[in-house]
């Protein structure tokens, strides 16, 4: 009798078994996403990994750089400043390319394309690009043809200048491949499915990375350049900038770092502010916040050292808000970038002091100050044809603090223009300000044979270490 006690049970069990799983799947929270979701959410990650700041030895690679270009020092700690840190990527592989990838193999699982998804697919490649190539301006060679196979957990590094040179050419074709005469997304975070916006976005990032190369690769570099001048950003209504809200999770990543963690670390740095200061930049008072206890008084730090948060300007209230814009490229960079190609005498482009003046100015009205720009550069010191220096420096110098809020960017252009002069803080991990971010400790460990290849192949792991486009 036991026996058939028991044959029943079994049967009862194995009969039962197709409910059982049932219960296991959670019908509260949704299994699949469409293809926007998945976008949007890369361009939200997108934002906070850019515009973040952090105070320690470990960070993203994006929002680190800040501290390298010395418009902001961390005063209480240091590690950051004085290059002991560890630059992760795992935000940039998982929460952006990984959720871009996502995006478009939702697309091109459906049965038959549209103009729309095929719309779809350029914007998510012109995302896709610039978020490789700040990676490749970064670290030089990186995990890339292999790195989003998630069977493969190894992934060989490729070439710098050959990712590079891919970049290019998938960021024309998708460039080409969008038709403004038909719908992209209902909506995005960037530009709202506008199709036009994000062709000129697309051809400003040609325009940006083919500068970027003219002194490794003038060939590649001028057909690149020559290719996307006709569609190039024209006012600040063509900016690639993500916009946030006022409530949590949608909030600017750096009014949390600040505002919400109540960060008392950061303030503005000696050189930095100094030579606002001896402009009398109108700017200041948009960056930084006056002395606590003065009228009219910015001071900044010098980088690397741990001093008294009060004593220095902090922060300016903009950057307090929780719906500051972060931006991703914007038009006082595109006219830097024409009057630099205008100097080089690449493809027509002529003039380069009025894009200079075009750039300022253009800055100057982004943050609110356009009546105050002719005054500025009417000043001799800043005046195109008096100003000091190469054309190199008048731009390098003048970039420098256009871009401010935008670390990576002022970091990359730093090292391939030279300008500003900038010296290691005392007691620095090197004795100079780094051209380059260390492979993540994790790579030494968990893919060690390709990471020891890589750093052969350019020159050593080394902050020191020139990248391919960084041309003496």
């Amino acid at each position: 009798m036991k026996n058939y006690y028991i044959i029943i049970l079994m049967a009862l069990f194995f009969s039962c078994s197709g409910d059982l799983e049932d219960m296991n799947v959670d019908v509260k929270n949704a299994t699949e996403a469409p293809a926007e979701t998945f976008f949007n959410n890369a361009v939200k990650n997108l934002s906070d990994t850019m515009s973040g700041i952090t105070y320690g030895a470990n960070g993203n690679p994006f929002n680190t750089t800040r501290l390298l270009v010395q418009q902001i020092s961390s005063v209480t700690y240091n590690e950051g400043t004085t290059y002991y840190s560890n630059f992760t990527w795992n935000e940039v592989y998982m929460d952006i390319l990984n959720n871009l990838r996502q995006s478009a193999e939702v697309i091109q699982s459906a049965e038959s394309l549209t103009p729309a998804n095929e719309n779809q697919l350029a914007i998510i490649e012109i995302v896709q690009v610039y978020t490789w190539s700040k990676l490749v301006e970064s670290f030089g060679h990186i995990p890339y043809s292999q790195a989003l196979d998630v069977d493969n957990i190894s992934p060989e590094y490729d070439d710098q200048e050959a990712i590079y040179t891919d970049l290019l050419s998938r960021l024309t074709t998708a460039i080409n491949a969008l038709d403004a005469s038909q719908p992209s997304w209902g909506q995005d975070l960037l530009y709202n499915g506008d199709v036009s916006s994000w062709s000129s976005f697309g051809s400003s990032l040609l325009f940006q990375m083919g500068m970027r190369i003219i002194e490794s690769n003038p060939t590649l570099a001028t057909d690149a350049i020559t290719t996307a001048l006709p569609n190039i950003f024209t006012s600040n209504a063509d900016i690639a900038q993500i916009e946030h809200l006022e409530s949590q999770p949608n909030t600017a990543e750096l009014w949390t770092d600040l505002a919400v963690g109540n960060r008392r670390d950061f303030v503005g740095t000696d050189v930095f502010i100094d030579y606002m200061n001896e402009l009398e930049d109108p700017r200041r008072s948009v960056f930084f916040q006056e002395v606590d206890g003065t009228e009219g008084v910015y001071r900044g730090s010098e980088s690397g050292l741990v001093v008294a948060y009060f004593d220095f300007s902090r922060f300016g209230t903009l950057f307090y808000q929780p719906t500051t814009p972060v931006i991703l490229l914007d038009y006082a960079t595109i006219e830097f970038l024409l009057a630099e190609a205008a100097e080089r005498g690449i493809a027509g482009v002529t003039d380069a002091e009025a894009h200079y003046n075009a750039a300022i100015q253009a800055n100057f009205d982004y943050y609110g100050l356009g009546d105050s720009a002719a005054a500025y550069l009417a000043d001799p010191d800043v005046a195109y044809t008096t100003a000091p220096g190469t054309w190199e420096e008048k731009i390098g110098m003048q970039k420098w603090v256009a871009l401010f809020n935008q670390g990576l960017e002022a970091w990359t252009e730093y090292r391939r223009l030279d300008y500003p002069t900038l010296e290691a803080p005392p007691q620095s991990f090197v004795p100079t300000v780094p051209v380059r971010l260390t492979y993540p400790i994790s790579e030494q460990t968990l893919n060690r044979a390709n990471y020891e290849s890589a750093a052969a192949a350019i020159g050593g792991d080394l902050l020191t270490t020139s990248l391919f486009w960084d041309v003496d």
